[in-house]
């Protein structure tokens, strides 16, 4: 799970995110929810990812904004 944590630091940073052992799982499932991967498929998820990462800086900034979004209490 979250093989792929280490490459989004910069948007977890940008969603003002902190990783836990807690809240671990509930971010994965929300970045796998983000690139409409199914939960628990690591490399489809970051192939997604890493697309959105490639394109550019307005696609990074979405990234966070749908990320905090979805992790708001």
């Amino acid at each position: 799970m979250s093989c792929y944590f280490r490459h989004m630091k910069e948007v977890l940073a940008e969603a003002g995110i902190e990783v836990t052992p807690a809240n671990r799982k509930e971010i994965d499932r929300a970045f796998h929810q983000i690139v409409g991967a199914t939960y628990k498929e690591c490399p489809e998820a970051w192939k997604k990812l890493k697309a959105e990462l490639a394109a550019g800086g307005s696609q990074r900034h979405d990234l966070a904004k749908r990320l905090r979004e979805l992790l708001q209490p």
